[in-house]
C-alpha cells in the first residue's frame, strides 16, 4: 500500500463529529460463536460540528436490525462503517449485531482467551463490538448489562445491580469508546481496600484463573503505593467505588486503563519469587502504576484524536518514571530509562520508522504506539519539567487538570497551560513535538584567565519527509569539576535555543572538568572528544550519578569500538576503572551492575554506523566476548568476593536492596562462568530458591554452551506454568550461538509448548531472536527468512503483533549490501503476500523506503 493511499489520516483534516453523545446503553448477550450486542445511544446535533453525513463505525459486524427513534432504518455501507439520514434534533439509534469472540484472533474488540471473554478497544476495536463513532474526542457515560453463564460479568464503573446469569455496571465519567472493557469468565479475586484521601472506601480485585491466585499480592501492593503516591505527588484522588485488574493470557499489549476496569497481560501482574525475576516484579509495578495513573492522564482527561496520542502516554510514562524512582533508585532508574530510549527510540530516530513525538499522518493508528510516542513523549515532558521547576510544573499540573477536566485535549492545550501558569513562551519548545530525529550536540570548550566557556551547537539529522531541521529548546544540564575532583559549580541547567551558543563560568582557579548532559538532560546524543583518562576520571569523581554510569559506558564502547575497528587490545585503564567500581562499598550494589555492563551488541551497531562505518554484527560479537574475558581475567578475585558478599540471605524480598544486591551478584557470576567452567553457575541452579537466582544460573550456562540438563530440568519443574515456560523459550532464542541461532530458533517453533497464536510465547521466541544481534543478522540469511516465514503465518491471524515485530527489520540499511540484499528478498516477499494487512502493509512500505 502507498502511503498516499487514501486511507491515510493526517492531523490538518480533522473536524469534530457530527454530534454528541449523551448517553449509551449497552448489552451483551455473550455466546462463543454468536455474541449479540444491542446498543441505544442518546445523540444530538454537535454545535462545533461543521455538518457532514452521519457516520458510525463498524467492522465484522453482521447487523441484526437497526432503529431511529423506534422506526426501523436501513443504513448504507460505507468503507469502515454505515450513514444513515437521522433527525436534524436529538435522536436514539438503536442497533443489534451479531460478532463471534471465539473467532477473534486479532485480539481487537470482544475476543475469548482460554474460555474467557475480554476487551481491547484501544485504538480502534470498538467499531468490532458494535456500530458507534469510534474515536476519542466523544465522550459518553456507559451502562452496560452482560448476560451470560459464567461466575464473573465485569465491565467499566461500578456495579449497579446483578442476578443469576447477569450483571449490570454504570460509570458516571464521560469517556471514549476506546476506554470501554468487558470481562466475564470462570475467575477468583484477590481482594483488598483502599481509603482515599477524603475518606471514600474503595473496593480492589486482581482477578486471575484459580492457580494464579498466589501471584497477585505484589500486584495489589503496588496497586495500593501507586494510589497513594498519585495523591501524594500529584493530588489526584480515584473517583470511583471500585477498581478491578484482571490478567489475560492472550493479549497484545501490556496492559490497558479502562476505567475502572484495567485489563492486564498476565506477564504485567502476576508474580510469586519462584516464578517471577526481580526485573518481572520492577516491570509490574510499573506498568501498575503506569494504568493506575492513567485514570486521570488519560481517562479524565483524554486526547482529541489519535495524533494526540503521546498526551496521554508520554506524561503517564514521565509519571510512572516517576513513581518508581522514588520507590526504588532515582539514579537507577534513570539509568535504566536512558538505556531503553537509546535501545528503541534512537534506533526508531535513525531508520525509516523515524516520526515526531506527535505524527502528522498514518493509515493504521496501531503502528503509532511506539517507542517515539512513549519514551521521548516523557523525555519531552520532563524537560518541560527542567525548564519552568518543579514549582512552576507543579502550578500547571493543577491548573491542567482544573481547565481540562472531562475534555478532549491536544497538545497545544497541554503547553498553553504552561505558559499561563509559568509565563513563558514554549513557540519553540513545541518543535519537540512536531520535529523528528535525535538532535547532536557538539562540544567546544576553551580556558582563559578564570574563566570557562563552553560552547554547543545542534543539529538534527534528516528524517524521513523532514530533510531541513529548526534549532530546538534544550535544557543542558552542567556541573564542572576541579582537577582534584571536587565540585566547583554545581549543577546549571543551560538552555541551548539558537544553533550555536557560547556560555561562561567566571572565578576559576583551573581548568575544570566538564560534567555536562547531567542526569541526561535532554533526549540527545553528546558528540564530545574526550580523552580516555578524562572518562576515567568522571567515572571517579562525578557527584552526578548518570554521568558517573556515562562516563564508564563511553569509556567501555570507545575501547571495544577500537578492538572491533582496529583489532586492539581490551585496555587496561577501562579494566581497572571497571575494578575500581565493582570494589567501591560507597555505591549502590544496583548502580555497580550497571557500571560492570557492556554495551549492546545493536547499540555498538548503531554507534559504527553513524560514525560512518559499515558494522559487522560477527566482529562486534566477538569484541564483546573477548572484552568479558579480559574483564573475567583482570576481575576474577574481586568478582569472587563479589559473588559471595552480595548473596542475599533470608526469605526472598522483590525491594529495591535486595534486588540491587541479587543484580550485582549475578553480573559478578556472567563473568566468573566465562572461567569456572559454570561450577557456580551450575550449583546457582541446584540450589536457587527464586526465579532471579535460578534464571541467571541458566543464562551463565547457556553463554558458555554448558546448559543441556539444566535446561531439561527447567522444563520439567516449569512446564505447566505458561509465563515462566515464556523465560525458557526467550532464553534458548536470545542466547543461541550466532551461526547456530536460526536453527535453534526452528528446534524452538517446532517444541509442543510453542503456540504462535499466543503474543507472549511469539514475542519470546521471534523477539529473543531479534534481540540475539549476531544471530539475527548470521550471513547466512537464514533468521531473517525464519522470521519472515513466521511473519507471513502470524499476519491474517494477528496483524498487530506481525506489524509490531517488523521493527527487527527497521536498521536493515545500515549493514552491507549482502545483508541488504537478504532482508529486502524477505520484505518484498512479505510485501507481496496476498491479503497483508493494513498494519503490516504499511510498517512494510515504511522501512522500504516506498
Amino acid at each position: 500500500m502507498s502511503l498516499d493511499d487514501p486511507r491515510t489520516i493526517h492531523l490538518a483534516d480533522y473536524t469534530p463529529f457530527t454530534h454528541v453523545v449523551e448517553q449509551v446503553h449497552l448489552t451483551f448477550r455473550l455466546a462463543p460463536g454468536a455474541t449479540r450486542v444491542i446498543s441505544k445511544i442518546a445523540f444530538a446535533p454537535n454545535p462545533d460540528s461543521k455538518g457532514g453525513a452521519f457516520f458510525l463505525h463498524g467492522e465484522d459486524l453482521k447487523l441484526i436490525h437497526a432503529r431511529i427513534d423506534g422506526e426501523s432504518v436501513i443504513p448504507n455501507a460505507a468503507e469502515g462503517g454505515i450513514t444513515c439520514d437521522v433527525p436534524e434534533g436529538p435522536f436514539t439509534w438503536e442497533a443489534e449485531v451479531e460478532i463471534s469472540p471465539q473467532t477473534n484472533t486479532a485480539l481487537e474488540g470482544l475476543y475469548m482467551s482460554n474460555g474467557m471473554y475480554c476487551t481491547q478497544c484501544e485504538a480502534e476495536g470498538f467499531r468490532k463490538i458494535t456500530f458507534y463513532p469510534d474515536r476519542p474526542d466523544v465522550m459518553a457515560p456507559f451502562d452496560v448489562r452482560i448476560e451470560g453463564e459464567l461466575p464473573v460479568l465485569l465491565s467499566n464503573g461500578n456495579p449497579a445491580a446483578r442476578g443469576d446469569g447477569w450483571a449490570e455496571w454504570s460509570d458516571p465519567w464521560p469517556k471514549p469508546a476506546y476506554l470501554f472493557a468487558l470481562v466475564a469468565g470462570d475467575l477468583v479475586n484477590h481482594p483488598d481496600r483502599f481509603t482515599t484521601r477524603s475518606g471514600r472506601d474503595v473496593e480492589l480485585n486482581i482477578w486471575v484463573r484459580e492457580p494464579d491466585l498466589g501471584k497477585c499480592a505484589f500486584g495489589m501492593d503496588a496497586l495500593k503505593r501507586s494510589m497513594k503516591w498519585d495523591e501524594e505527588v500529584y493530588g489526584r484522588e480515584y473517583d470511583l467505588d471500585i477498581f478491578n485488574i484482571v490478567a489475560v493470557d492472550d493479549f497484545n499489549m501490556g496492559a490497558m486503563e479502562n476505567k475502572g476496569l484495567n485489563i492486564f497481560n498476565s506477564s504485567a501482574v502476576l508474580a510469586s519469587p519462584e516464578t517471577a525475576t526481580d526485573a518481572n516484579f520492577e516491570r509490574i509495578e510499573s506498568i501498575i502504576a503506569h494504568e493506575y495513573f492513567h485514570n486521570w492522564t488519560g481517562n479524565r482527561i483524554t486526547c482529541r484524536d489519535w495524533f494526540q496520542l503521546c498526551l496521554k502516554e508520554g506524561l503517564t510514562v514521565f509519571r510512572d518514571q516517576q513513581f518508581s524512582g522514588d520507590e526504588r533508585s532515582h539514579a537507577v532508574q534513570r539509568i535504566n530509562d536512558v538505556l531503553a530510549l537509546r535501545a528503541r527510540q534512537f534506533r526508531e530516530d535513525n531508520g525509516p520508522l523515524a516520526h515526531p513525538v506527535r505524527p502528522e499522518s498514518f493509515v493504521e493508528i496501531n503502528n503509532f504506539y511506539t517507542a517515539t510516542v512513549y519514551e521521548k513523549g516523557a523525555e519531552v515532558i520532563g524537560m518541560l519539567k527542567r525548564l519552568v521547576g518543579d514549582e512552576g510544573y507543579s502550578k500547571a499540573l493543577d491548573l491542567y487538570f482544573s481547565r481540562h477536566d472531562g475534555d478532549a485535549a491536544t497538545i497545544e492545550d497541554w503547553l498553553k497551560v504552561f505558559e499561563d501558569a509559568t509565563g513563558r513562551d514554549l513557540s519553540q519548545f513545541k518543535r519537540w513535538y512536531s520535529q523528528a530525529g535525535t538532535p547532536r550536540i557538539a562540544v567546544q570548550e576553551s580556558f582563559d584567565n578564570g574563566t570557562y566557556t563552553l560552547t554547543l551547537s545542534q543539529s538534527t539529522p534528516p528524517t524521513p519527509g523532514q530533510p531541513d531541521k529548526e534549532p530546538l529548546v534544550i535544557p543542558v544540564a552542567v556541573g564542572l569539576l576541579s582537577p582534584n575532583g571536587d565540585e566547583v559549580v554545581p549543577t546549571r541547567v543551560l538552555e541551548l535555543t539558537e544553533a550555536e551558543q557560547s556560555f561562561t563560568f567566571d572565578g576559576l582557579s583551573a581548568k575544570p572538568v566538564a560534567s555536562i548532559l547531567r542526569s541526561f538532560s535532554a533526549p540527545v546524543v553528546l558528540e564530545r572528544d574526550q580523552s580516555a583518562s578524562e572518562r576515567a576520571f568522571l567515572l571517579a569523581h562525578d557527584t552526578d550519578p548518570f554521568n558517573k554510569w556515562e562516563a564508564g559506558r563511553a569509556l567501555a564502547k570507545d575501547v571495544l569500538i577500537r578492538m572491533i575497528t582496529e583489532g586492539a587490545a581490551p585496555d587496561p585503564a577501562l579494566l581497572t576503572a571497571l575494578e575500581n567500581v565493582a570494589r567501591d562499598e560507597t555505591l549502590d550494589p544496583a548502580f555497580r551492575a550497571l557500571a560492570l555492563g557492556l554495551p549492546g551488541q545493536d547499540d555498538l551497531a548503531q554507534t559504527l554506523y553513524q560514525s560512518g562505518r559499515t558494522p559487522d554484527p560477527l566482529a562486534i560479537y566477538d569484541a564483546v566476548q573477548q572484552l568479558r574475558k579480559a574483564i573475567a581475567e583482570q576481575l576474577g578475585t574481586t568478582l569472587s568476593d563479589l559473588y559471595d558478599d552480595m548473596a542475599v540471605h533470608g526469605p526472598y524480598r522483590p525491594d529495591a536492596g535486595d534486588a540491587g544486591q541479587r543484580a550485582l551478584r549475578q553480573a559478578a557470576l556472567g563473568f566468573l562462568s566465562l572461567l569456572d567452567g559454570g561450577v557456580r553457575a551450575q550449583s546457582q541452579y541446584e540450589t536457587a530458591d527464586n526465579m532471579t537466582e535460578q534464571l541467571g544460573a541458566l543464562a551463565c550456562l547457556l553463554d558458555i554452551g554448558k546448559a543441556e540438563t539444566a535446561l531439561a530440568a527447567f522444563r520439567h519443574q516449569w512446564q505447566e506454568d505458561r509465563l515462566v515456560m515464556d523465560k525458557w523459550f526467550g532464553l534458548q532464542s536470545g542466547l543461541a550461538a550466532p551461526a547456530k541461532a536460526a536453527a535453534a530458533v526452528h528446534r524452538l517453533t517446532e517444541d509442543p509448548g510453542f503456540d504462535w497464536k499466543n503474543p507472549n510465547r511469539f514475542r519470546a521466541v521471534m523477539g529473543g531472536l531479534a534481540m540475539n544481534a549476531a544471530g539475527f543478522h548470521d550471513p547466512s540469511g537464514a533468521s531473517y527468512a525464519l522470521l519472515t516465514d513466521w511473519l507471513i503465518l502470524l499476519d491474517p491471524v494477528n496483524p498487530q503483533t506481525t506489524a509490531r515485530m517488523l521493527t527487527a527489520f527497521e536498521t536493515w540499511k545500515h549493514y552491507d549490501a549482502d545483508r541488504q540484499g537478504l532482508i529486502r528478498e524477505n520484505l518484498e516477499r512479505l510485501a507481496a503476500t496476498p491479503g497483508l494487512s493494513r498494519d503490516s502493509s504499511e510498517m512494510v512500505g515504511r522501512i522500504l523506503g516506498d
